[in-house]
């Protein structure tokens, strides 16, 4: 049986409820610049977005690729993924490493839709992916921390409860490994905005809720710090494998919409007496995005299996996205390409999409830091950085 078998079900369901909210919907979105509260809160409230949380705790536990599966059908149905991903990661961090007080006080109202934690905190304005040198800080004082610094493209603040938050707890002059020295806090965000917090919202191409930070003696509860102290860098590392392949999965979705859409056009619009479907120069480009469409799915359950099953799939995982980024891109322009002037057009939904998918070539690792992880990683090549 394959994977599209296997989850078929999964596919349906999603399928259902995205078709309440059609490409109308998210155009009005976008062209308010708002956020698609009811399209989150109709996920939240169906449970998919808890499939990553164990039953243990009020999730259905259904692992990854289950997780993967239902990204991949929001945006191939039109919509965008990039607003609720977090909620499906981020709790990762607290699952893995958050105390036995931690989960009981925040998973069960997570997966029961009660609780948002889309955000995570990490990038620097001065620092970007270089995250040993952050340079935001947490120093403990009578029970609590106070946390000053700055932090940049940080997503979903403004529609989330809480936020996981990297901060240097050790000055880096002072520890032995660049990496350590750094811990990982839960912020309630109903708590520090305007306390301590400030939200700046960046304006940018796509609809995307993104903003800067600035930390100016936030406090926060010392048993808000997970984990143990110092070792906070290890601690975001483990989500960014499951990060890295959703973002795959969403991307897939994307290159599917947009087969999908190219295709349709193709074989209906009429030029010179015949379907321009009909031309090799329309039809080559779509068939060889749906190829390559087809070869990132393949990485992106590859990945999925070896982290459902607890096995490293750092590598799997960093070129799932990479494969599907490139792929759903080519897609977008070749989708663009056959639409022609009506490719435009905000009505067929396109240009939208288009903006949307290439964010991925850059977010959440850029393709060149891709391309180091595989030389040094796998190639044994010195390390370039």
């Amino acid at each position: 049986m394959n994977e599209a078998d296997a989850h078929q079900e999964i596919r349906d369901a999603v399928r259902h409820l995205c078709a309440q909210f059609p490409d109308e919907y998210f155009r009005k979105i976008d062209e308010q610049r708002a956020y698609p509260e009811q399209f989150v809160d109709a996920l939240m409230q169906a449970g998919w977005l808890a499939a990553m949380i164990p039953e243990a705790y009020g999730g259905t536990g259904l692992g990854l690729t289950a997780a993967s599966v239902i990204m991949e059908e929001i945006n191939r149905s039109g919509g965008n993924a990039g607003a609720v991903h977090g909620q499906m990661y981020n709790m990762g961090t607290l699952l893995r490493n958050g105390s036995a007080a931690q989960k009981q006080k925040y998973l069960p109202d997570i997966a029961a839709g009660k609780l948002r934690i889309q955000s995570m905190a990490v990038t620097e304005p001065t620092t970007g992916t270089d995250t040993t040198k952050i340079k935001t800080t947490a120093v403990k004082k009578d029970g609590r921390y106070v946390v000053n610094g700055q932090k940049v493209w940080i997503s979903r603040v403004q529609h989330s409860d809480l936020m996981i938050l990297l901060a240097r707890t050790t000055p880096l002059a002072e520890v032995k490994k660049k990496s350590e020295g750094m811990s990982v806090f839960i912020v309630d965000l109903h708590q520090a905005i305007g306390k301590g917090l400030t939200v700046r919202p960046i304006p940018n191409l796509v609809n995307h809720e993104t903003n800067e930070l600035f930390f100016d003696n936030l406090e926060i509860p010392e048993e808000n710090l997970v984990g143990e102290e110092g070792r906070g860098f290890k601690y975001i590392l483990d989500g960014l494998n499951a990060e890295r392949t959703l973002i795959a999965a969403e991307c897939i979705g994307d290159g599917y919409w947009f087969i999908d859409r190219a295709t349709k056009y193709a074989n209906e619009r009429v030029v010179f007496d015949r379907p321009i479907g009909k031309n090799q120069g329309v039809q080559f480009p779509i068939a060889d995005a749906y190829i390559e469409i087809e070869a990132a799915n393949l990485m992106r359950f590859k990945a999925c299996e070896l982290f459902d099953a607890n096995q490293p799939c750092g590598a799997q995982a960093n070129m799932a996205k990479y494969l599907a980024a490139k792929a759903s891109w080519e897609a977008a322009n070749v989708c663009m390409q056959t639409h022609g002037g009506f490719g435009f057009a905000n009505e067929y939904d396109i240009e939208r999409k288009f903006r949307e998918t290439r964010l991925y070539q850059v977010a959440p690792i850029s393709t060149n830091l891709i391309f180091s992880y595989v030389a040094e990683h796998l190639l044994g090549l010195p390390r370039s950085f």
